[in-house]
């Protein structure tokens, strides 16, 4: 899971490094921003569709690909087993075993894992992007200043990906008080904004991009532990939906930033 989101996070620094170079491209060019904003749009489908070939004829063939799946298949896990068998590899029946927990009885054990990446990007996607466009202010580096701090972001979040391979937090009552006091960066980015400087408000969004992604990682590493592989997957499914319903929610959510704004 940790080179999954270590993936994700990687392309969004990436997305932010490509509208970094499309806005110097076309910045003081006559109608600038739709020019930028077709090429980035073109070279993001490009990419799109290399990673589409790439999955469908290269990614099943990796060897620590078809080691996991030939074990989740191994302990009873049939979609894995359709995926080995699409590659030639086929198992012997008597390795599998149907006996798991429900995903009732899954959900149970690991809600706390639940809420907490559900609250994760709920205080994520309510403070970026849209409150980094609309209520930062007027600073030195002028438009040039929320791209910045999207950036920022993506970059601490793309290195945070790697923090839990070395530091490691695995008490569940750890990560849920973590994640709780994540929430204080609500006031925090409320009063920077206000009277604050680009100073400390790069800072906040260093800090809520490193905290998004090493609590993420940390959660999806240790929540699956100690489960069979069929029990992995459908854990891993369950809490992947907390996550969208925190991203969601989060969007949803970001747009309270306004209220009280000009702009509202």
């Amino acid at each position: 899971m940790q080179s999954y989101f270590a993936g994700s996070a990687a392309s969004g620094a990436l997305t932010s490094a490509l509208r970094l170079i499309t806005k110097a491209a076309f910045d003081k060019a006559h109608d600038g921003l739709r020019k930028g904003a077709i090429l980035f749009l073109a070279i993001s489908t490009f990419f799109e569709f290399i990673c589409i070939a790439l999955y469908a004829i290269w990614f099943a063939k990796i060897p620590a690909v078809k080691y996991w799946r030939y074990k989740a298949a191994s302990e009873g896990s049939k979609t894995v087993s359709a995926d080995l068998a699409a590659v030639g590899i086929q198992r012997e029946d008597g390795d599998s075993t149907d006996d798991r927990l429900s995903n009732r009885q899954l959900m149970f054990q690991n809600i706390d894992y639940a809420i907490d990446l559900y609250l994760i990007h709920v205080l994520t996607l309510t403070i970026m992007p849209g409150f980094l466009y609309e209520n930062t202010g007027k600073h030195h580096l002028g438009s040039w200043y929320p791209l910045v701090l999207i950036a920022l972001f993506n970059v601490w979040d793309f290195i945070s990906q790697y923090i839990p391979l070395i530091i490691k937090l695995e008490s569940r009552k750890g990560l849920m008080l973590a994640t709780l006091a994540r929430f204080l960066l609500v006031p925090a980015f409320y009063f920077t904004a206000k009277y604050g400087d680009q100073g400390w408000m790069i800072l906040l969004v260093s800090f809520l991009g490193l905290t998004h992604g090493y609590l993420t990682v940390s959660v999806m590493i240790v929540a699956p532990k100690g489960y069979k592989g069929p029990e992995q997957n459908a854990l891993g499914n369950l809490l992947m939906l907390f996550l969208f319903g925190g991203t969601f929610s989060g969007v949803a959510l970001g747009w309270l930033w306004i209220i009280g704004n000009d702009k509202f």
